[in-house]
């Protein structure tokens, strides 16, 4: 347990600060970077199932199902580290994953499992999902507030790359070794993330807080319009990540989705620092606003390609739709920080209370965030089931990112927003 923690301070965060927050944050990528391959693992999984005679509508429920818990389960992770320590709770959450990953390996073994057992043993996947509002509430604490957005950016990047490293070695281990091997698989690096947590990372006293005094942060209206943009940006993210397998499977049978299915999460977790980086420099509100314009541009873009018949001009416009997403998850996430730093400032607290209800409202933020996952996965297995095609999902999505634009700038991007929050660059 470290007592002494001032990352505002120069000379401690040059003289120690630095060297723990970097090794906790490592560390922190790793048991994240776990806890997104088991909670997406069920995106190639459901697009496998060719030997069970379940619709398309059924298996969009199980790739929507994890995304659900997942975001359920956000708010009480937050709550973790605060109440049991960072390096205690990483470890804990580590070893949940084993229970997704055991159980997808046995259901797939048996031709005769009924649908109902998959969505159970789907819906347990969703405690990877929420492992990364655990992860960002304690890697909070570690960095100094102008550090924060390229910290942040980086823990979430390295967790949501894990959707990629899914979807790329998942369909080769299938392959190799069967179905089964898509649980099996994972099983061995959770037990090193596990033991990697308890051995290097660090619980940190000052990061101690009461439940009641976390919660207070959902009386804050700015906690619920952060979690509105988020549900545009994560939301998104995790969204088409988890549909795009089994959405290109079904616009385009026999096409090579898998051989492309990767490229797009790792494109929008790579670009996700970026955004927290643009944001620490340009002002997160400024950044999040035109990039909700450049995704509702996107939508356009896809379904156009879906008009052309042409699987690889999908894929393309596609990869705009990830990486507008990515952006923006950084962009607003570095706006949490500056919007409770200013407000405690403004209030005469403490620095170190206001990164206490950041880290408390991440929580929430993110939890209603990766609600958009199940969203989108929903969306398009209803437009379906209603019309055979996604035309109505695609609609529902370019309308929501018109009014995630709206927000932006009448809450954060117009001065009068601005001021509100005493001034703060958000």
């Amino acid at each position: 347990m470290i007592s002494d923690w001032r990352p505002d301070d120069p000379a401690f965060w040059r003289a120690t600060g630095r060297r723990v927050a970097r090794r906790n944050l490592v560390f922190s990528i790793l048991a994240e970077h776990l806890g997104f391959t088991v909670w997406t693992v069920w995106s190639v999984v459901a697009a496998q199932l060719g030997a069970y005679d379940f619709s398309t509508d059924q298996l969009f429920w199980l790739v929507a199902l994890p995304n659900l818990v997942g975001s359920a389960l956000r708010l009480p992770y937050t709550f973790g580290p605060a109440r049991f320590g960072g390096r205690d709770y990483t470890v804990f959450s580590a070893l949940l994953l084993l229970i997704p990953a055991l159980a997808l390996g046995w259901a797939v073994g048996s031709p005769d499992t009924p649908y109902w057992v998959f969505l159970l043993i789907a819906a347990t996947a969703g405690f990877g999902g929420g492992n990364f509002a655990s992860s960002m509430a304690n890697i909070t604490h570690f960095y100094p507030q102008s550090r924060q957005g390229a910290a942040l950016g980086l823990n979430a990047a390295g967790g949501n790359i894990g959707v990629s490293s899914v979807q790329l070695v998942v369909p080769l281990v299938i392959g190799a070794f069967g179905l089964a091997a898509a649980g099996w698989f994972w099983v061995p690096f959770i037990v090193v993330a596990a033991g990697c947590a308890w051995l290097f990372m660090d619980n940190l006293a000052t990061a101690k807080a009461s439940p009641r005094e976390q919660l207070a942060v959902a009386g804050n209206g700015q906690t619920w319009l952060m979690s509105f943009l988020y549900i545009g940006t994560f939301g998104s993210f995790i969204g088409y990540s988890t549909a795009f397998p089994l959405l290109a499977k079904s616009l385009f049978p026999g096409s090579a989705w898998q051989t492309v299915a990767f490229l797009g999460p790792l494109l929008g977790s790579l670009v996700r620092p970026a955004g927290g980086w643009l944001a620490d420099r340009l002002g997160g509100a400024r950044v999040t606003l035109w990039n909700f314009a450049a995704m509702a541009g996107g939508v356009a873009l896809v379904w156009l390609a879906v008009g052309s018949g042409d699987f690889w001009l999908f894929a393309l416009a596609f990869q705009a739709l990830f990486v507008t997403a990515g952006l923006g998850n950084g962009s607003t996430y570095r706006m949490v920080p500056a919007i409770f730093g200013a407000l405690a400032a403004a209030s005469g607290r403490s620095p170190e209370y206001g990164r206490r209800q950041a880290a408390a409202a991440v929580g929430i933020i993110s939890a209603v965030g990766a609600f958009g996952g199940f969203l989108i996965n929903r969306a398009f297995g209803m437009s379906f089931a209603a019309g055979g095609s996604p035309a109505a999902a695609f609609l529902a999505f370019g309308l929501f990112y018109a009014a995630c634009f709206a927000t932006t700038w009448w809450c954060y991007a117009r001065p009068v927003g601005a001021a509100r929050l005493a001034h703060a660059r958000v």
